[in-house]
């Protein structure tokens, strides 16, 4: 018996027979015949002295040779190909792809893109959104911005941008407003997905938090917030707005924030990529990028009344 390994063809296959436990799916897996794979795996079995396979009838089955190999060849095999998909994206300087949940997308990050592309012309910005956290090596994501209140493990992570939430209203609805107590004479604007913040911020935190009681009841709902927005620069009511997402319509003038009263919500916005691709220069510029735009909020902040989630919930 050789300490040397075995030709890495032999341990692959073994690998491969050994998830799927049958020969012939992992040879289909790996577009070699059958008889080309029980060739590898025999060879690795010469080469370790002993069988790693039972070849049962119609069936196979690990020995325990088999079991302690198989125990370090499938994440072996899984490292490898993480660390190929890394390199390889390294080589790749025409294209980034960044993930956000669907509302900011829509709102703060499409909005912008002219701006990068501009600035950036030898980079194709791709998006994909979605709420749940990618595996940034399977998927293919080169930055991720997430709504979260702790950093991530094994992620490079730093905060993008803090949000905050306060009632925002169409300039024409807006003149109907004198005191924060005439809220409750409009529709109020609901937002019904929770897996942003964590406890919900919504017109009951904000009024009691004014010291106005329980808010009336009734008034459109959304699931996701660019919809209750959009409702809201329609006339449809009063949004508690995320600054994140209403920014531009603040900015346009399709939205008001007529009281000064603001929540800032738990945790923040944070940008992620792997530790890896940190470095890289066109991670390097979407990160300032996004920063550079991050700051552009900062100028709806004079004059509020913040409040920590923390002290109204």
């Amino acid at each position: 018996m050789s300490d040397h390994l075995p030709p890495l063809t032999a341990l692959r296959a073994f690998d491969a027979a050994a998830r799927h436990m049958s020969f012939a799916r992992a040879a289909a897996e790996l577009n070699v015949t059958p008889a080309a794979l029980s060739f590898q795996i025999k060879s690795l079995e010469d080469h370790l002295g002993v069988p790693v396979f039972r070849r049962l009838n119609r069936q196979v089955e690990l020995t325990q040779a088999g079991r302690t190999l198989a125990s370090g060849t499938q994440g072996a095999f899984e490292t490898l190909a993480k660390s190929w998909a890394a390199t390889r994206r390294l080589q790749n300087t025409s294209s980034l792809t960044i993930t956000a949940g669907p509302a900011l997308t829509a709102k703060w990050l499409a909005p912008r893109m002219y701006d990068f592309a501009r600035s950036h012309p030898g980079i194709e910005l791709r998006f994909a959104a979605g709420l749940g956290f990618a595996d940034l090596e399977r998927d293919g994501v080169d930055v991720a911005i997430r709504f979260s209140a702790e950093e991530p493990k094994d992620l490079w992570s730093e905060p993008l941008m803090r949000e905050w939430m306060t009632p925002m209203v169409s300039p024409a609805l807006a003149q109907k407003l004198k005191t924060p107590a005439d809220l409750a004479s409009l529709p109020l604007i609901h937002q019904d997905n929770p897996t942003i913040h964590r406890p919900v911020i919504c017109w009951k935190v904000w009024f009691r938090a004014m010291g106005l009681g329980t808010p009336p009841l009734g008034g459109p709902r959304f699931s996701q917030a660019d919809h209750a927005v959009d409702s809201a620069v329609a006339g449809g009511g009063v949004v508690l707005g995320r600054i994140s997402v209403a920014s531009q319509a603040l900015a346009a003038g399709s939205l008001v924030a007529p009281f000064p009263l603001s929540i800032y919500t738990f945790g923040s916005y944070r940008l992620m990529c792997l530790n890896s691709a940190r470095n890289s220069p066109n991670v390097s510029a979407l990160i300032d990028w996004l920063h550079q735009e991050a700051a552009r909020i900062d100028v709806f902040r004079e004059g509020r009344d913040f409040r920590d989630a923390e002290e109204v919930i």
